[in-house]
């Protein structure tokens, strides 16, 4: 039978306190003490365009050790990092080819897509900026020494876009131990193309985005070992549960979190056990588990 994600209905949720009550946080997670991940949400997005070079940079110069991406196909082939399915919001792509609506990512050949400016939507300062290969994403986070939560986005509209990530992944090196061992995880909302990640390339650590429900965990655990919903559906029964099923590789399920923006929801979801929360303003997350005994961190740009 196919593999769909699932609706976390709210019985569900009283209904989990019961079946799991509460348990030590000890997850695997690599974070000291019980305090979360913080993972750069296409790069520090919330002070540079999106899925940037430079959204990585920033994050660098931040302190932010994790990054997470986006990555599709263009038409010949080449993989790019690029949340939307099309060009139109993040690049000047409606000036650059106006008569090429609705401006698919899979439309355009790489060489197109490579004289877009995927800057100046967000700034006057970031003109310029350029919709990076996935090749040239990897070659920045290996230069600033981070880790990537790479996302394959859409899945179904990439025939075989699983053994093409792996390729590239392996072809700049991030198929080694060290890379596979705590520098990468391979996540999407598509269940059969983690699957897919997982028989393809078994050692590399895989997530689900979503919320499947509790009664469901163990057929996700088949192959994935992160379960990574959206903050909105998260409680501490929920983390206790996806805790208590060890993942594809042994060792208890993850829970990254996402899109967490402001200090209380970071401190909130820090007090359910998730073990890394995915946010564009990595600075205020991290703050806020630094210094949880403030009310708000918020800065004034909120």
């Amino acid at each position: 039978m196919p593999i769909r994600p699932f609706a976390l209905t709210a019985g569900a949720i009283l209904g989990m306190s019961v079946l799991f009550p509460a348990m030590a946080n000890a997850t695997p997670a690599e974070r000291p003490g019980d305090t979360p991940l913080v993972l750069a949400h296409r790069g520090a997005s919330a002070y540079a365009p999106e899925n940037t070079l430079a959204a990585v940079d920033k994050a660098a110069e931040l302190g932010i050790r994790w990054v997470e991406n986006d990555v599709q196909r263009t038409r010949d082939g080449e993989l790019i990092v690029m949340h939307d399915t099309t060009l139109d919001r993040t690049t000047d792509v409606e000036e650059v080819f106006p008569d090429r609506a609705p401006w698919n990512v899979s439309d355009f050949s790489a060489a197109e897509v490579a004289r877009l400016d995927a800057g100046s939507w967000f700034s006057d300062s970031y003109a310029g900026a350029r919709v990076p290969t996935l090749r040239q994403y990897l070659r920045k986070v290996g230069a600033n020494h981070q880790k990537l939560l790479l996302e394959i986005k859409r899945p179904a509209l990439y025939p075989g876009i699983e053994a093409d990530t792996l390729e590239e992944l392996g072809n700049e090196g991030w198929l080694g131990r060290g890379h596979v061992r705590s520098k990468l995880v391979i996540q999407s909302f598509d269940a059969e193309s983690v699957s897919a990640v997982h028989s393809l390339k078994p050692a590399v650590k895989t997530g689900f985005l979503g919320t499947p429900a509790v009664g469901e965990l163990r057929e996700y655990a088949r192959f994935t070992d992160q379960i990574n919903p959206n903050y909105a559906t998260v409680t501490q029964e929920y983390v206790d549960a996806v805790h208590a099923v060890k993942g594809v590789h042994g060792k208890p399920l993850e829970v990254f979190t996402w899109t967490v923006n402001d200090a209380p929801t970071a401190r909130a979801m820090a007090e359910t056990g998730v073990d890394g929360i995915i946010t564009n303003y990595p600075d205020v997350v991290r703050d806020a588990m630094a210094h949880e005994s403030q009310d708000d961190l918020v800065p004034d740009r909120f």
